[in-house]
Protein backbone atom coordinates (compact mmCIF):
# COMPACT_ATOMS: atom_id res chain seq x y z
CA UNK A 1 0.00 0.00 0.00
CA UNK A 2 1.16 3.59 -0.83
CA UNK A 3 3.21 4.67 2.31
CA UNK A 4 3.52 8.25 3.59
CA UNK A 5 6.01 9.66 0.91
CA UNK A 6 4.00 8.67 -1.59
CA UNK A 7 0.07 9.95 -0.28
CA UNK A 8 -1.43 13.43 -1.21
CA UNK A 9 -0.43 16.15 0.67
CA UNK A 10 -2.96 18.35 2.65
CA UNK A 11 -1.39 21.44 1.27
CA UNK A 12 1.37 22.06 -0.90
CA UNK A 13 4.16 20.82 0.15
CA UNK A 14 6.71 22.90 1.59
CA UNK A 15 9.99 23.39 0.55
CA UNK A 16 11.21 22.68 3.81
CA UNK A 17 12.52 24.78 6.58
CA UNK A 18 16.16 24.30 5.86
CA UNK A 19 15.78 24.40 2.06
CA UNK A 20 15.17 28.35 2.87
CA UNK A 21 19.00 28.02 3.15
CA UNK A 22 19.47 27.08 -0.77
CA UNK A 23 20.95 28.98 -3.69
CA UNK A 24 18.30 31.23 -4.72
CA UNK A 25 18.26 30.05 -8.11
CA UNK A 26 17.87 26.18 -6.33
CA UNK A 27 15.03 27.57 -4.54
CA UNK A 28 13.08 28.72 -7.29
CA UNK A 29 13.86 25.12 -9.06
CA UNK A 30 12.68 23.45 -6.13
CA UNK A 31 9.69 25.73 -5.43
CA UNK A 32 8.74 24.38 -8.82
CA UNK A 33 8.19 20.61 -7.89
CA UNK A 34 5.96 21.84 -4.97
CA UNK A 35 2.41 20.36 -5.72
CA UNK A 36 -0.76 19.86 -3.91
CA UNK A 37 -1.98 16.74 -5.03
CA UNK A 38 -0.66 12.84 -5.02
CA UNK A 39 2.34 12.38 -6.54
CA UNK A 40 5.71 10.12 -7.69
CA UNK A 41 9.06 11.58 -5.78
CA UNK A 42 12.15 11.02 -8.05
CA UNK A 43 14.73 12.23 -6.04
CA UNK A 44 16.69 15.29 -5.02
CA UNK A 45 18.07 18.14 -6.46
CA UNK A 46 21.54 18.43 -7.93
CA UNK A 47 22.94 22.13 -7.50
CA UNK A 48 26.72 23.03 -7.93
CA UNK A 49 27.68 19.72 -7.79
CA UNK A 50 26.10 18.85 -4.34
CA UNK A 51 22.60 16.69 -3.43
CA UNK A 52 19.95 18.75 -2.06
CA UNK A 53 18.02 16.51 0.11
CA UNK A 54 15.56 19.02 1.23
CA UNK A 55 14.75 20.07 -2.47
CA UNK A 56 12.75 17.12 -3.61
CA UNK A 57 12.20 16.76 -7.34
CA UNK A 58 8.70 15.14 -8.04
CA UNK A 59 6.08 14.55 -10.85
CA UNK A 60 1.99 14.89 -9.68
CA UNK A 61 0.37 11.52 -10.19
CA UNK A 62 -2.13 13.47 -12.77
CA UNK A 63 0.40 14.16 -15.22
CA UNK A 64 1.58 10.58 -16.13
CA UNK A 65 -1.10 10.06 -18.80
CA UNK A 66 0.81 13.31 -20.85
CA UNK A 67 3.55 10.89 -21.90
CA UNK A 68 7.33 10.85 -21.02
CA UNK A 69 10.64 10.20 -22.43
CA UNK A 70 13.19 8.46 -20.18
CA UNK A 71 16.66 8.97 -22.48
CA UNK A 72 20.18 8.45 -21.63
CA UNK A 73 23.13 6.39 -22.86
CA UNK A 74 23.69 2.63 -22.27
CA UNK A 75 24.46 2.17 -18.79
CA UNK A 76 23.13 5.63 -17.37
CA UNK A 77 19.94 4.06 -15.08
CA UNK A 78 17.21 4.18 -17.55
CA UNK A 79 15.98 0.81 -16.64
CA UNK A 80 16.00 1.01 -12.62
CA UNK A 81 13.98 4.63 -13.31
CA UNK A 82 11.09 2.69 -15.26
CA UNK A 83 11.17 0.53 -11.91
CA UNK A 84 10.91 3.14 -9.66
CA UNK A 85 8.13 5.20 -11.68
CA UNK A 86 6.90 1.87 -11.96
CA UNK A 87 6.83 0.97 -8.40
CA UNK A 88 5.11 3.91 -7.42
CA UNK A 89 2.48 3.92 -9.84
CA UNK A 90 1.34 0.45 -8.40
CA UNK A 91 1.63 1.59 -4.85
CA UNK A 92 -1.06 3.87 -5.91
CA UNK A 93 -3.27 1.71 -7.80
CA UNK A 94 -2.35 2.48 -11.18
CA UNK A 95 -1.68 -0.81 -13.54
CA UNK A 96 1.81 -0.49 -15.61
CA UNK A 97 3.04 -2.58 -18.60
CA UNK A 98 7.06 -2.94 -18.84
CA UNK A 99 8.96 -3.92 -21.72
CA UNK A 100 11.76 -6.01 -20.55
CA UNK A 101 14.33 -6.05 -22.87
CA UNK A 102 16.80 -7.49 -21.01
CA UNK A 103 15.26 -9.79 -18.56
CA UNK A 104 16.14 -7.51 -15.41
CA UNK A 105 12.77 -6.32 -14.91
CA UNK A 106 11.15 -9.54 -13.49
CA UNK A 107 12.83 -9.10 -9.91
CA UNK A 108 9.77 -5.89 -9.89
CA UNK A 109 7.74 -8.69 -7.87
CA UNK A 110 9.86 -9.48 -5.32
CA UNK A 111 11.87 -6.71 -2.19
CA UNK A 112 14.57 -5.64 -2.78
CA UNK A 113 18.12 -6.05 -1.05
CA UNK A 114 19.53 -3.71 0.79
CA UNK A 115 23.70 -3.08 0.74
CA UNK A 116 25.65 -0.37 1.12
CA UNK A 117 24.81 1.55 -2.36
CA UNK A 118 21.35 1.27 -1.81
CA UNK A 119 21.10 2.88 2.02
CA UNK A 120 23.88 5.48 1.07
CA UNK A 121 21.38 6.65 -2.08
CA UNK A 122 18.88 6.96 0.24
CA UNK A 123 20.56 8.82 2.79
CA UNK A 124 21.84 11.26 -0.22
CA UNK A 125 18.59 11.73 -1.25
CA UNK A 126 16.28 11.49 2.18
CA UNK A 127 14.61 7.99 1.24
CA UNK A 128 12.52 6.26 3.78
CA UNK A 129 13.83 2.82 1.89
CA UNK A 130 11.72 -0.34 2.54
CA UNK A 131 12.33 -3.75 0.56
CA UNK A 132 9.01 -4.02 -1.06
CA UNK A 133 8.15 -6.18 -4.05
CA UNK A 134 4.90 -4.99 -5.85
CA UNK A 135 2.17 -7.39 -7.80
CA UNK A 136 3.13 -8.25 -11.14
CA UNK A 137 2.47 -10.96 -14.13
CA UNK A 138 4.44 -12.30 -16.32
CA UNK A 139 4.23 -12.25 -20.56
CA UNK A 140 6.03 -13.93 -23.13
CA UNK A 141 5.57 -12.72 -27.04
CA UNK A 142 3.50 -15.90 -28.62
CA UNK A 143 4.96 -18.28 -25.49
CA UNK A 144 9.02 -17.68 -26.47
CA UNK A 145 10.25 -17.15 -23.38
CA UNK A 146 8.62 -17.22 -19.60
CA UNK A 147 5.01 -16.03 -19.42
CA UNK A 148 1.63 -16.26 -20.33
CA UNK A 149 1.67 -16.64 -24.13
CA UNK A 150 0.78 -13.34 -25.54
CA UNK A 151 -0.54 -13.77 -29.03
CA UNK A 152 -2.95 -11.34 -31.78
CA UNK A 153 -4.87 -12.50 -34.94
CA UNK A 154 -3.43 -11.46 -38.02
CA UNK A 155 -6.75 -9.61 -38.48
CA UNK A 156 -6.40 -8.02 -35.39
CA UNK A 157 -2.70 -7.36 -36.05
CA UNK A 158 -4.09 -5.29 -39.21
CA UNK A 159 -2.06 -4.43 -42.68
CA UNK A 160 -0.65 -1.31 -40.83
CA UNK A 161 1.48 -2.82 -38.29
CA UNK A 162 2.06 -6.02 -40.15
CA UNK A 163 3.52 -4.24 -42.89
CA UNK A 164 5.53 -2.37 -40.74
CA UNK A 165 6.94 -6.19 -39.62
CA UNK A 166 7.18 -7.34 -43.31
CA UNK A 167 9.76 -3.95 -43.67
CA UNK A 168 6.92 -3.80 -47.15
CA UNK A 169 7.38 -0.27 -48.95
CA UNK A 170 4.23 2.66 -48.56
CA UNK A 171 2.81 0.69 -52.34
CA UNK A 172 3.47 -2.93 -50.95
CA UNK A 173 1.56 -1.91 -47.90
CA UNK A 174 -1.33 -0.97 -49.87
CA UNK A 175 -1.39 -4.03 -51.37
CA UNK A 176 -1.34 -5.77 -47.91
CA UNK A 177 -4.58 -3.73 -47.50
CA UNK A 178 -6.30 -4.98 -50.59
CA UNK A 179 -5.38 -8.60 -49.56
CA UNK A 180 -7.18 -8.21 -45.96
CA UNK A 181 -10.24 -6.68 -47.59
CA UNK A 182 -10.46 -9.45 -49.83
CA UNK A 183 -10.42 -11.88 -47.66
CA UNK A 184 -12.49 -9.95 -45.37
CA UNK A 185 -15.42 -10.09 -48.65
CA UNK A 186 -14.92 -13.48 -49.14
CA UNK A 187 -15.59 -14.73 -45.24
CA UNK A 188 -11.82 -15.55 -45.39
CA UNK A 189 -10.85 -15.37 -41.77
CA UNK A 190 -7.13 -14.35 -41.01
CA UNK A 191 -5.88 -15.66 -37.62
CA UNK A 192 -2.75 -16.87 -38.06
CA UNK A 193 -0.38 -16.47 -40.74
CA UNK A 194 -0.28 -19.54 -42.80
CA UNK A 195 -4.51 -18.07 -43.24
CA UNK A 196 -2.78 -15.15 -45.15
CA UNK A 197 -0.01 -16.80 -46.79
CA UNK A 198 -2.46 -19.35 -48.66
CA UNK A 199 -5.00 -16.54 -49.08
CA UNK A 200 -1.84 -14.50 -51.36
CA UNK A 201 -0.80 -18.22 -52.26
CA UNK A 202 -4.22 -18.29 -53.77
CA UNK A 203 -4.42 -15.23 -55.81
CA UNK A 204 -0.86 -15.91 -57.59
CA UNK A 205 -2.34 -19.40 -58.41
CA UNK A 206 -3.66 -20.15 -61.94
CA UNK A 207 -7.15 -21.24 -60.15
CA UNK A 208 -6.83 -17.68 -58.32
CA UNK A 209 -6.18 -15.48 -60.83
CA UNK A 210 -8.99 -14.56 -62.06
CA UNK A 211 -9.76 -13.42 -58.79
CA UNK A 212 -6.29 -11.34 -58.46
CA UNK A 213 -8.20 -9.18 -60.86
CA UNK A 214 -10.86 -7.87 -58.91
CA UNK A 215 -8.52 -6.76 -56.42
CA UNK A 216 -7.54 -3.27 -57.77
CA UNK A 217 -4.24 -2.36 -57.43
CA UNK A 218 -3.11 -5.31 -56.67
CA UNK A 219 -0.45 -6.68 -59.44
CA UNK A 220 0.85 -10.46 -59.63
CA UNK A 221 4.58 -9.30 -58.98
CA UNK A 222 3.81 -7.05 -55.54
CA UNK A 223 1.75 -10.31 -54.26
CA UNK A 224 4.41 -12.36 -55.01
CA UNK A 225 6.68 -9.81 -53.05
CA UNK A 226 4.27 -10.41 -50.15
CA UNK A 227 4.37 -14.21 -50.03
CA UNK A 228 7.87 -14.03 -49.96
CA UNK A 229 8.21 -11.85 -47.39
CA UNK A 230 5.35 -13.78 -45.08
CA UNK A 231 7.60 -16.89 -46.08
CA UNK A 232 10.76 -15.68 -44.77
CA UNK A 233 9.00 -13.79 -41.70
CA UNK A 234 7.71 -17.62 -40.69
CA UNK A 235 10.85 -19.22 -41.80
CA UNK A 236 12.33 -17.13 -38.27
CA UNK A 237 9.85 -18.61 -36.22
CA UNK A 238 7.32 -16.05 -36.22
CA UNK A 239 3.87 -18.10 -36.45
CA UNK A 240 3.93 -18.31 -33.05
CA UNK A 241 2.96 -14.92 -32.39
CA UNK A 242 -0.28 -15.19 -34.20
CA UNK A 243 -3.23 -16.75 -33.67
CA UNK A 244 -5.73 -17.54 -30.91
CA UNK A 245 -6.85 -17.15 -28.39
CA UNK A 246 -6.00 -13.33 -29.08
CA UNK A 247 -4.79 -11.93 -25.66
CA UNK A 248 -7.17 -9.15 -24.29
CA UNK A 249 -5.50 -6.24 -23.60
CA UNK A 250 -8.05 -5.57 -20.97
CA UNK A 251 -5.70 -7.60 -18.65
CA UNK A 252 -3.19 -4.71 -18.58
CA UNK A 253 -5.54 -2.49 -16.54
CA UNK A 254 -6.01 -4.82 -13.51
CA UNK A 255 -5.45 -4.15 -9.72
CA UNK A 256 -4.34 -6.61 -6.87
CA UNK A 257 -6.73 -7.25 -3.93
CA UNK A 258 -5.18 -5.13 -1.73
CA UNK A 259 -5.77 -2.07 -4.27
CA UNK A 260 -2.15 -1.80 -5.73
CA UNK A 261 -1.69 -1.90 -9.85
CA UNK A 262 -0.57 -5.04 -11.66
CA UNK A 263 2.89 -4.82 -12.92
CA UNK A 264 2.38 -6.88 -16.82
CA UNK A 265 6.11 -7.46 -18.01
CA UNK A 266 6.56 -8.88 -21.42
CA UNK A 267 9.86 -10.47 -21.77
CA UNK A 268 11.42 -9.72 -25.21
CA UNK A 269 14.82 -11.04 -24.28
CA UNK A 270 14.48 -13.89 -25.70
CA UNK A 271 12.84 -12.52 -29.11
CA UNK A 272 15.62 -9.72 -29.43
CA UNK A 273 17.21 -11.02 -32.72
CA UNK A 274 13.59 -9.95 -33.98
CA UNK A 275 13.37 -6.23 -33.26
CA UNK A 276 10.98 -5.16 -36.11
CA UNK A 277 8.21 -7.83 -34.49
CA UNK A 278 8.16 -6.97 -30.90
CA UNK A 279 8.53 -3.14 -31.18
CA UNK A 280 5.55 -3.21 -34.02
CA UNK A 281 3.79 -5.71 -31.07
CA UNK A 282 3.88 -3.09 -28.49
CA UNK A 283 2.60 -0.58 -30.75
CA UNK A 284 -0.49 -3.04 -31.13
CA UNK A 285 -1.11 -3.84 -27.89
CA UNK A 286 -1.50 0.44 -27.34
CA UNK A 287 -3.39 0.71 -30.15
CA UNK A 288 -5.65 -2.20 -29.35
CA UNK A 289 -6.18 -0.33 -25.98
CA UNK A 290 -6.80 2.82 -27.76
CA UNK A 291 -9.33 1.33 -29.66
CA UNK A 292 -11.64 -0.18 -26.64
CA UNK A 293 -11.31 1.93 -23.90
CA UNK A 294 -13.79 5.11 -23.62
CA UNK A 295 -13.16 8.77 -23.36
CA UNK A 296 -12.38 9.53 -19.63
CA UNK A 297 -10.32 13.19 -20.44
CA UNK A 298 -9.00 14.51 -17.44
CA UNK A 299 -8.04 12.31 -14.50
CA UNK A 300 -6.79 12.25 -11.06
CA UNK A 301 -4.47 9.12 -11.67
CA UNK A 302 -4.07 7.66 -15.22
CA UNK A 303 -6.07 4.08 -15.57
CA UNK A 304 -2.56 2.63 -17.40
CA UNK A 305 1.19 3.81 -17.72
CA UNK A 306 2.72 2.29 -20.74
CA UNK A 307 6.97 1.83 -21.02
CA UNK A 308 8.38 1.34 -24.47
CA UNK A 309 11.42 0.54 -24.30
CA UNK A 310 14.21 0.34 -27.36
CA UNK A 311 11.60 3.24 -28.76
CA UNK A 312 14.21 3.67 -31.85
CA UNK A 313 13.09 0.33 -33.33
CA UNK A 314 9.25 1.34 -33.26
CA UNK A 315 10.43 4.30 -35.80
CA UNK A 316 13.21 2.53 -37.71
CA UNK A 317 12.66 2.35 -41.61
CA UNK A 318 8.99 3.27 -40.32
CA UNK A 319 6.47 4.01 -43.11
CA UNK A 320 4.76 7.31 -43.51
CA UNK A 321 1.04 5.48 -42.30
CA UNK A 322 2.92 3.58 -39.34
CA UNK A 323 4.20 7.45 -38.14
CA UNK A 324 0.89 8.50 -38.92
CA UNK A 325 -0.76 5.20 -36.64
CA UNK A 326 1.68 6.09 -33.70
CA UNK A 327 1.42 9.93 -33.55
CA UNK A 328 -2.33 10.09 -33.40
CA UNK A 329 -2.65 7.10 -30.67
CA UNK A 330 -0.08 8.89 -28.64
CA UNK A 331 -2.16 12.30 -29.19
CA UNK A 332 -5.64 10.75 -28.30
CA UNK A 333 -4.69 8.10 -26.04
CA UNK A 334 -4.05 10.33 -23.32
CA UNK A 335 -8.08 11.98 -22.94
CA UNK A 336 -8.48 7.57 -22.11
CA UNK A 337 -6.33 7.97 -19.27
CA UNK A 338 -3.60 5.96 -20.41
CA UNK A 339 0.22 7.21 -20.70
CA UNK A 340 2.81 6.22 -22.81
CA UNK A 341 6.62 6.18 -21.89
CA UNK A 342 9.11 5.97 -24.55
CA UNK A 343 12.37 4.98 -23.58
CA UNK A 344 15.83 5.30 -25.66
CA UNK A 345 19.13 6.81 -26.01
CA UNK A 346 18.37 10.11 -27.75
CA UNK A 347 15.77 12.31 -28.06
CA UNK A 348 16.53 12.39 -31.95
CA UNK A 349 14.85 8.67 -32.18
CA UNK A 350 11.85 10.05 -31.64
CA UNK A 351 9.85 11.60 -34.77
CA UNK A 352 9.22 15.57 -33.58
CA UNK A 353 5.45 14.89 -33.97
CA UNK A 354 5.53 12.63 -31.21
CA UNK A 355 7.93 14.04 -29.33
CA UNK A 356 6.51 16.96 -28.85
CA UNK A 357 3.46 15.15 -27.28
CA UNK A 358 5.75 14.26 -24.37
CA UNK A 359 5.38 16.39 -21.46
CA UNK A 360 7.57 14.55 -18.81
CA UNK A 361 11.02 14.46 -19.56
CA UNK A 362 14.02 12.16 -17.67
CA UNK A 363 16.95 13.01 -19.13
CA UNK A 364 20.11 10.33 -18.40
CA UNK A 365 23.57 11.34 -19.40
CA UNK A 366 24.64 11.68 -22.63
CA UNK A 367 27.91 10.39 -24.16
CA UNK A 368 29.65 12.86 -26.61
CA UNK A 369 32.72 11.17 -28.17
CA UNK A 370 32.54 11.99 -31.11
CA UNK A 371 31.19 14.75 -33.73
CA UNK A 372 27.86 12.72 -34.14
CA UNK A 373 27.43 12.33 -30.56
CA UNK A 374 28.13 15.95 -29.81
CA UNK A 375 25.58 16.92 -32.50
CA UNK A 376 23.27 14.44 -30.82
CA UNK A 377 24.44 16.75 -27.65
CA UNK A 378 23.10 20.03 -28.70
CA UNK A 379 20.06 18.66 -30.03
CA UNK A 380 19.32 17.09 -26.81
CA UNK A 381 19.85 20.55 -24.83
CA UNK A 382 17.54 22.46 -27.45
CA UNK A 383 14.85 20.04 -26.44
CA UNK A 384 14.96 21.71 -22.74
CA UNK A 385 13.00 24.77 -21.37
CA UNK A 386 15.50 27.66 -20.84
CA UNK A 387 17.49 26.58 -17.49
CA UNK A 388 20.18 28.24 -15.41
CA UNK A 389 22.28 24.98 -15.85
CA UNK A 390 24.66 24.68 -18.51
CA UNK A 391 23.39 21.51 -19.69
CA UNK A 392 25.87 20.72 -22.06
CA UNK A 393 28.19 20.41 -19.23
CA UNK A 394 25.53 18.95 -17.46
CA UNK A 395 24.07 15.94 -19.38
CA UNK A 396 27.81 14.80 -19.83
CA UNK A 397 28.80 14.85 -16.24
CA UNK A 398 25.78 12.66 -14.85
CA UNK A 399 26.82 9.58 -13.15
CA UNK A 400 24.98 6.89 -13.14
CA UNK A 401 21.42 7.23 -11.34
CA UNK A 402 21.18 10.76 -11.96
CA UNK A 403 19.13 12.71 -14.57
CA UNK A 404 17.83 16.21 -15.92
CA UNK A 405 14.43 15.93 -15.04
CA UNK A 406 11.71 18.28 -16.49
CA UNK A 407 7.55 17.48 -15.61
CA UNK A 408 4.42 18.83 -16.46
CA UNK A 409 2.83 20.87 -13.29
CA UNK A 410 -0.65 20.21 -11.87
CA UNK A 411 -1.41 23.61 -13.88
CA UNK A 412 0.03 21.56 -17.41
CA UNK A 413 2.70 24.06 -17.29
CA UNK A 414 6.75 22.52 -17.83
CA UNK A 415 8.66 22.68 -14.11
CA UNK A 416 12.12 24.20 -14.00
CA UNK A 417 14.92 22.29 -15.65
CA UNK A 418 16.07 19.90 -12.59
CA UNK A 419 19.49 18.23 -12.40
CA UNK A 420 17.98 15.46 -10.12
CA UNK A 421 20.19 12.09 -7.80
CA UNK A 422 17.24 9.58 -8.36
CA UNK A 423 16.04 7.60 -5.37
CA UNK A 424 16.60 3.83 -5.58
CA UNK A 425 13.91 1.31 -6.49
CA UNK A 426 12.37 -0.52 -3.40
CA UNK A 427 11.85 -4.24 -5.17
CA UNK A 428 14.89 -6.29 -6.38
CA UNK A 429 17.15 -4.50 -8.79
CA UNK A 430 17.64 -7.47 -11.10
CA UNK A 431 15.99 -10.87 -12.90
CA UNK A 432 13.91 -12.91 -10.62
CA UNK A 433 15.36 -16.45 -9.94
CA UNK A 434 13.99 -18.79 -12.59
CA UNK A 435 11.83 -21.07 -10.26
CA UNK A 436 10.09 -18.33 -8.54
CA UNK A 437 9.18 -16.95 -11.95
CA UNK A 438 8.02 -19.78 -13.14
CA UNK A 439 5.42 -20.85 -10.32
CA UNK A 440 4.18 -16.94 -10.49
CA UNK A 441 3.42 -18.05 -14.24
CA UNK A 442 1.92 -21.53 -13.48
CA UNK A 443 -0.05 -19.81 -10.43
CA UNK A 444 -1.45 -16.74 -12.62
CA UNK A 445 -5.38 -17.09 -13.33
CA UNK A 446 -4.60 -16.29 -16.80
CA UNK A 447 -2.57 -18.81 -17.30
CA UNK A 448 -5.10 -21.59 -18.29
CA UNK A 449 -7.15 -18.83 -20.65
CA UNK A 450 -3.88 -18.51 -22.52
CA UNK A 451 -1.36 -21.32 -22.03
CA UNK A 452 -2.87 -23.73 -25.05
CA UNK A 453 -3.12 -22.31 -28.68
CA UNK A 454 -6.40 -22.80 -30.81
CA UNK A 455 -6.41 -23.63 -33.91
CA UNK A 456 -9.74 -23.29 -35.63
CA UNK A 457 -11.17 -23.51 -39.09
CA UNK A 458 -10.02 -20.07 -41.11
CA UNK A 459 -8.86 -19.05 -44.75
CA UNK A 460 -6.37 -21.71 -44.68
CA UNK A 461 -8.55 -24.84 -43.76
CA UNK A 462 -11.39 -23.01 -46.35
CA UNK A 463 -9.21 -22.82 -48.93
CA UNK A 464 -7.57 -26.19 -48.40
CA UNK A 465 -11.14 -27.98 -48.31
CA UNK A 466 -11.94 -26.12 -51.46
CA UNK A 467 -9.23 -27.16 -54.27
CA UNK A 468 -11.10 -27.45 -57.44
CA UNK A 469 -14.26 -25.22 -56.71
CA UNK A 470 -14.59 -22.12 -59.09
CA UNK A 471 -13.68 -19.92 -56.28
CA UNK A 472 -13.84 -18.72 -52.37
CA UNK A 473 -17.67 -17.87 -53.20
CA UNK A 474 -18.11 -21.16 -53.54
CA UNK A 475 -16.20 -22.62 -50.93
CA UNK A 476 -17.80 -20.27 -48.55
CA UNK A 477 -21.20 -21.54 -49.41
CA UNK A 478 -19.76 -25.24 -49.21
CA UNK A 479 -18.56 -24.68 -46.05
CA UNK A 480 -20.89 -26.59 -43.31
CA UNK A 481 -22.38 -24.13 -40.71
CA UNK A 482 -21.23 -24.31 -37.12
CA UNK A 483 -22.67 -26.75 -35.20
CA UNK A 484 -24.49 -28.33 -37.81
CA UNK A 485 -27.35 -25.67 -38.49
CA UNK A 486 -27.57 -22.81 -41.33
CA UNK A 487 -26.79 -19.57 -39.09
CA UNK A 488 -28.57 -16.16 -39.09
CA UNK A 489 -27.68 -14.45 -41.65
CA UNK A 490 -26.24 -10.40 -39.87
CA UNK A 491 -27.43 -7.26 -41.04
CA UNK A 492 -25.45 -5.11 -43.60
CA UNK A 493 -24.57 -3.04 -40.38
CA UNK A 494 -23.45 -5.71 -38.13
CA UNK A 495 -21.51 -7.36 -41.03
CA UNK A 496 -19.74 -3.95 -41.85
CA UNK A 497 -18.99 -2.99 -38.12
CA UNK A 498 -17.61 -7.06 -37.59
CA UNK A 499 -15.17 -7.21 -40.73
CA UNK A 500 -11.81 -7.57 -40.01
CA UNK A 501 -10.74 -4.69 -42.60
CA UNK A 502 -13.54 -2.51 -39.99
CA UNK A 503 -12.03 -3.01 -37.13
CA UNK A 504 -8.52 -2.93 -38.50
CA UNK A 505 -8.62 0.47 -39.76
CA UNK A 506 -10.84 1.19 -36.46
CA UNK A 507 -7.72 0.81 -34.64
CA UNK A 508 -4.93 1.82 -36.90
CA UNK A 509 -6.09 5.26 -37.50
CA UNK A 510 -8.11 5.95 -34.68
CA UNK A 511 -9.54 9.55 -35.42
CA UNK A 512 -12.43 10.88 -33.83
CA UNK A 513 -14.62 10.10 -37.00
CA UNK A 514 -13.91 6.59 -36.62
CA UNK A 515 -14.79 6.39 -33.26
CA UNK A 516 -17.88 7.77 -33.32
CA UNK A 517 -18.71 5.89 -36.24
CA UNK A 518 -17.66 3.04 -34.66
CA UNK A 519 -20.04 4.00 -31.22
CA UNK A 520 -23.22 4.74 -33.48
CA UNK A 521 -23.67 1.43 -35.60
CA UNK A 522 -21.59 -0.95 -32.74
CA UNK A 523 -22.46 1.16 -29.20
CA UNK A 524 -18.99 0.46 -28.09
CA UNK A 525 -15.44 0.21 -29.96
CA UNK A 526 -14.80 -3.62 -29.13
CA UNK A 527 -14.45 -6.82 -30.54
CA UNK A 528 -17.09 -9.06 -30.17
CA UNK A 529 -16.60 -11.66 -27.64
CA UNK A 530 -14.25 -9.27 -25.94
CA UNK A 531 -15.01 -8.43 -22.20
CA UNK A 532 -16.50 -4.91 -21.21
CA UNK A 533 -14.18 -2.47 -19.69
Amino acid sequence: MPDRETMPSASAPEVSARAAALPQEALRIASGYAFSGPVLHLGALLWDGQCLPDAQVRVPLAMLNRHGLVAGATGTGKTKTLQLIAEQLSAQGVPVFLADMKGDLSGIAAPGRPDARVEGRAADVHQRWTATGFPAEYYALGGIGRGIPVRATVTGFGPVLLSKVLRLNRTQEQSLALVFHYADSKGLELIDLKDLRAVVTFLTSDEGKPELKTVGGLSAATAGVILRSLTAFEAQGASGFFGEPEFDTGELLRTAEDGRGVVSVLELSAVQERPQLFSTFLMWLLADLFHDLPELGDVDKPRLVFFLDEAHLLFDGASEAFLESITQTVRLIRSKGVGVFFVTQTPEDVPADVLAQLGNRVQHAVRAFTPDDQKALNATVKTFPRSPYDLEEVLTGLGTGEAVVTVLSEKGAPTPVAATRLRAPESLMGPLGQEALERAVAGSPLYERYARAVDRESAYERLERGRGAKGPDEMRDAAPARGGRAEEQPSMAERVVESGVFRSLARSVGTQIGREITRSLFGTARRSGRRRR
